[in-house]
């Protein structure tokens, strides 16, 4: 493949817009679902409009803009312009606290903030003091008239009718591919956030990777619900631009199935969390319909799974299966894909290991899922399988141009045109993140396969090692023990002890069903009470015995203790649904020092 060499993120764009000017670029519902849309020449209108609007605000060559907000069009205008002039993007989630979002105001040296609504402002507004270098903030929704600090995106707008055409392109032309285009802090599952810089080239490389890599150009619409501030849905949004692929928007991450109907896409990248979430669903509706219901679901999933093997071996579909495919699709998977808005033709995901469990039950149902792996160190992409090449448990070989080895300890190692510049103002933490050779370090352990595939195996400073001195990757376990449609989140401990144990969170929806049909419902007042009732106890004890039977004796758990869920407002998971070990473990020590006595 021969890879472009863009100028940067403008030129890119810039290709786009000539070619498909009036084909639809972006689309979105408001709260009544009612859609808009703009065409690739009409966004550009307003790319040059916000950018010439932040030029008047005094937003130079490498300033930083910070966007405090959820996905959104307005997300993706506002930072398309920003790094067409040569400013640099820098994202925050909007479930941090205002004091998360000052380290980051902060850290990156802001001047401008984008604030999606009131709630959001009202952080800014409680960390003013602290914050002096932020000449404005723009709400992206809504007014709040009598703070000149704080305006609206549409007195915003305004602000740049003085700025020529002219003065915007000789900003756009002063911008080279290896200027800096965004800065990413990592979502500090360990320690403070570090910001990754990544350029114009990083971005605009890695987009051509991924996408022809896979060769995604017959796919039209994207749907797009990750969080921006994470570098894995940027990159995709990138990728949208590269190809010309429409991207919609869900309203929030609490509207999917509703929002999956409205955009009928074609594609869509996702982390494990949705696809588990996705599977309990639709597993348990069918276990509590029972009888004819889950007679022909178990039929027609036993005939998927049959053809999904064809198709892993790239071997010819006898008739007699095809006939029960359509069967089985007519009956059973079709509405799974109705679900999905009817039109899913593939997905990718990524951020944390996919269960191959889960990878197989979708593939049985005829929904591809193109297991990837990336790090925001290397622009969130470096493996990906491949329509005519993948497989479940590995996340396929490198993408176009880029490059992965194993180091002697185990280490996968990663280097192309994807690698991000450094740490901002962190130059020891980018040394340390790098071989003396320059290789990048990503932390996994793995193993390279037949045909360049990667398969990892775990992660450096998770594995653990018992004191019998067996070494154990947790991730498989709690990927596995995950499955069960009573288990929600697992966090395995065991670091030099004799045996393995967890702490687990269950699905309260499938635990409370239970519960009613065995008839102790009722004797729980709180979900507190639900939880450490005897039969959950020996529901979940059930489960992992189960599961435990898929494992070997070393990687057995033989204890559990059941907690309330992780989630990001109590700081065990991170905006992109990755357990916080490190918080979990401090936060339950006692709990796991019970488990050993």
């Amino acid at each position: 493949m021969q890879f472009r060499d863009y100028q940067g993120v403008h030129q890119m764009l810039l290709e786009t817009v000539n070619e498909h000017a009036n084909k639809e670029a972006y689309r979105w519902f408001d709260d009544n679902a009612v859609p808009d849309s703009v065409t690739w020449s009409e966004f550009y209108r307003q790319v040059k409009q916000v950018a010439k609007s932040l030029m008047a605000l005094g937003v130079k060559k490498d300033d930083k803009v910070n966007i405090l907000s959820y996905t959104s069009y307005r997300w993706v205008l506002t930072d398309m312009a920003n790094m067409s002039i040569g400013g640099v993007t820098v994202g925050i989630y909007q479930s941090n606290l205002p004091k998360d979002c000052q380290y980051i105001i902060d850290h990156s040296d802001a001047v401008v903030v984008f604030a999606e609504d009131e709630k959001q402002v009202a952080k800014l507004l409680e960390i003013k003091a602290e914050i002096p270098e932020i000449r404005q903030v723009i709400m992206l929704k809504g007014d709040m008239p009598g703070h000149d600090w704080i305006i609206s995106y549409e007195t915003f707008l305004g602000l740049g009718k003085n700025i020529s055409d002219e003065d915007f392109n000789d900003r756009t032309a002063r911008v080279d591919s290896g200027d800096l285009a965004g800065i990413v802090y990592t979502s500090g599952t360990t320690g403070l956030p570090k910001g990754v810089m990544l350029t114009h080239d990083n971005i605009t490389s890695t987009a051509q990777s991924v996408f022809h890599s896979g060769n995604f150009r017959g796919a039209r619409d994207n749907f797009l619900f990750l969080p921006l501030a994470h570098v894995f849905a940027r990159t995709c949004s990138y990728g949208a631009v590269l190809v010309g692929n429409r991207t919609t928007f869900a309203r929030s991450i609490n509207t999917l199935l509703d929002d999956f109907q409205l955009a009928s896409p074609h594609w869509f990248v996702s982390v494990p969390r949705i696809f588990e979430k996705i599977h309990t669903r639709v597993v348990s509706d069918v276990e509590a319909k029972g009888g004819i219901t889950e007679k022909i679901f178990n039929w027609s999933l036993a005939v998927g799974e049959a053809v999904g093997k064809y198709k892993l071996a790239q071997q010819p579909i006898p008739s007699m299966l095809q006939f029960k495919y359509r069967i089985a699709t007519k009956l059973v998977f079709s509405k799974i894909h109705n679900a999905l808005g009817g039109e899913i033709q593939w997905c990718i995901s990524g951020g944390a290991p996919l269960s191959p469990d889960i990878a197989r039950f979708f593939h049985a149902t005829g929904l591809l899922i193109l297991e990837g792996l990336g790090m925001t160190e290397n622009t969130s992409f470096s493996n990906l399988n491949r329509f005519d090449k993948y497989d479940f448990g590995v996340v396929g070989p490198p993408g176009e141009g880029l490059f992965h080895k194993i180091a002697d300890d185990g280490e996968v190692l990663f280097k192309g045109r994807n690698v991000m510049k450094g740490y901002y103002k962190m130059p020891d933490e980018t040394r340390a993140n790098f071989t003396e050779d320059g290789w990048l370090r990503s932390g996994d352990i793995g193993k390279i396969l037949e045909g360049n595939v990667l398969k990892i195996t775990g992660r450096k400073k998770e594995i653990i090692i018992t004191s019998g001195g067996k070494n154990v990757a947790p991730s498989a376990i709690e990927g596995l023990m995950s499955t069960s449609k009573y288990i929600n989140q697992v966090c395995v401990v065991g670091d030099q002890r004799k045996f393995l144990s967890a702490i687990v969170t269950l699905d309260e929806e499938n635990v409370t069903a239970y519960a009613r049909e065995k008839g102790f419902f009722n004797e729980c007042a709180t979900t507190k009470d639900l939880l450490a009732h005897d039969a959950v106890i020996q529901l979940i004890d059930g489960e992992v015995a189960r599961k435990n039977k898929e494992l070997p004796s070393f990687e057995t758990l033989k204890k559990v203790t059941i907690v309330p869920e992780f989630t990001i407002e109590n700081k065990m998971m991170t905006p992109t649904f990755k357990v916080k070990k490190n918080v979990i473990m401090d936060n339950y020590q006692d709990h796991i020092e019970n488990m050993y006595h």
